[in-house]
């Protein structure tokens, strides 16, 4: 590699980590603080909240090198992945494993400075993030694995705050879970004719015609176990507000996938970003006032 070529292949690098797309960093941290924010009671140690915060952009970012690994010969053959890194040869699927062990070695390092219960379930998280791209193999719901990945946060922000790992943290895994599959399955719905031509299996096509009910009952029971989680708390009118707010932006997307195009499906998606940040919000007023 010559001097010249160095700026191009770190440019590569970022595009294969999505930096410049940080919507998955979100849709991994809000569930991540929510879970920071109820164990600490409204005041989570601060060097835990960025180590976490630093910690989810790295997993991230080592989640998509192993999930285009994975697909580096499906992506090709879709349209929305054809100009991926990997897909065009700008960098090598030995490159991209390495820049995988990399990243997982630097969040690892980060997870050293916590208490051993954390360490251990940042060991379950690091198979999870590595073992989700290849679910979409042989199972149609590779989103509701992807829920589990997305989520793990959840237990370890209550581990790392809190010492333990309660009831409401696995609800809030749950509801996590329902949430990922629905705007996932939105995500899905975009690539869905070019799945169906190369085999590759999704809850898009798992559901077909009852893609929209099946995301609005999931919609509903990942913010219905959320109230219930919020009545277990004591949690008040900010977290309703919170909630309500999350219900209108699950309207909105709704009427976005209304019929499947593949834009409005992707605005949809991107949408959860909203979502997911109301119901933080509303988590933090409640421990304001």
């Amino acid at each position: 590699m010559t001097a010249a070529t160095v700026p191009n292949k770190l440019v590569a690098y970022a595009q294969l980590m999505r930096l410049h797309r940080p919507i998955g960093t979100l849709l991994l941290l809000w569930p991540t603080l929510w879970a920071l924010w109820i164990a600490g009671q409204g005041h989570p140690p601060a060097t835990v909240v960025v180590i976490f915060a630093v910690g989810t952009l790295i997993m991230r970012s080592a989640g998509c090198v192993i999930n285009d690994f994975a697909d580096r010969d499906f992506d090709p053959h879709v349209q929305r992945t054809a100009q991926r890194p990997l897909a065009t040869g700008a960098v090598s699927p030995g490159e991209a494993v390495a820049l995988f062990v990399g990243l997982c070695l630097v969040a690892f390092a980060l997870v050293l400075t916590l208490n051993r219960l954390t360490i251990y379930l940042a060991l379950v998280g690091a198979v999870l993030a590595a073992t989700y791209p290849f679910f979409k193999r042989f199972t149609h719901m590779p989103q509701a694995y992807l829920g589990i990945a997305f989520g793990w946060g959840i237990p370890m922000g209550f581990a790392a705050v809190a010492g333990t790992v309660p009831t409401v943290a696995w609800l809030l895994l749950l509801a996590n879970i329902l949430w990922t599959v629905a705007y996932d399955t939105m995500y899905a719905m975009e690539d869905r004719p070019d799945d169906l031509q190369v085999g590759v299996r999704s809850t898009a096509i798992l559901f077909g015609r009852w893609d929209r009910t099946v995301i609005a009952v999931l919609q509903l029971a990942a913010l219905g176990l959320m109230a219930w989680i919020g009545v277990r708390l004591g949690f008040g009118g900010w977290y309703a507000a919170g909630l309500g707010g999350a219900m209108a932006f699950g309207i909105y997307q709704q009427w976005l996938i209304r019929n499947r195009e593949r834009g409005p499906c992707l605005r949809a998606f991107l949408n959860n970003q909203w979502l997911g940040g109301a119901v933080f919000a509303g988590i933090v007023l409640e421990y304001l006032t």
